[in-house]
């Protein structure tokens, strides 16, 4: 992991989010599932983000600008600096046969990333409302999408094969009672990123982890 100063080269709507664009410096993008931490102008404490989408020389966040800290990462304008540090924490496992990406919310950010990696394969995406369903087109065309009252576990077919999921731990948990052998990335605030605070610990499995060292992929 490095830390660097990394200037923005912009900002998108996607939707009700807002993907960050950074330059890479010298930072590699790592393995899908792992995050980086970036330092929010004017906050305290550094914000984990999943990485989105790679382009030569970028790093691309995908953002919810839903409390402060995410609220000034997004308001950032090309020529800005921050601070990032990454890649952090364990990813997926790449070396799967059938992959069938599923994301709720804001679990869609490392999806594009990481169908990437794969091959664009099949992803099934969840989400509250028509407006934030608009982020399912950074995984189109192979995206099937579910609007609350559907679920999105409700898409899921009888032999899914090798799921990748990211969202809410009540998708989470639904997918896991589907899927036993499912990769699941968790969410947990984190101060650190690298094991020092225990902040992001959970319980998971009547066992408690350290989602910055032993996951967020599980």
């Amino acid at each position: 992991m490095r830390r660097e100063l990394l200037g923005v080269t912009g900002t998108e709507p996607i939707g009700t989010y807002t993907l960050l664009r950074l330059e890479r410096g010298g930072l590699e993008p790592g393995v899908p599932g792992q995050f980086f931490m970036l330092e929010a102008p004017g906050r305290l404490l550094p914000r984990p983000m999943s990485l989105c989408q790679a382009p030569p020389g970028e790093l691309a966040f995908l953002i919810d600008p839903i409390g402060p800290g995410t609220r000034a990462l997004c308001a950032l304008e090309a020529g800005a600096a921050i601070h990032v540090l990454g890649p952090l924490g364990n990813g997926y496992d790449l070396s799967v046969q059938r992959p069938l990406l599923v994301a709720g919310g804001i679990g869609i950010a490392p999806m594009p990333y990481l169908s990437e990696r794969l091959g664009s394969p099949p992803a099934l995406v969840g989400f509250r409302t028509e407006a934030h369903a608009d982020a399912a087109r950074l995984l189109l065309p192979q995206a099937e999408i579910a609007v609350d009252p559907q679920l999105v576990t409700h898409l899921l077919p009888e032999d899914p094969g090798d799921v990748l999921a990211c969202g809410p731990e009540p998708m989470l948990e639904a997918v896991r009672d589907r899927v036993p052998t499912a990769q699941l990335a968790w969410e947990a605030p984190m101060a650190c990123g690298y094991g020092a605070c225990f902040g992001c610990v959970v319980e998971i499995d009547e066992r408690y982890t350290r989602l910055c060292i032993e996951g967020p992929v599980l």
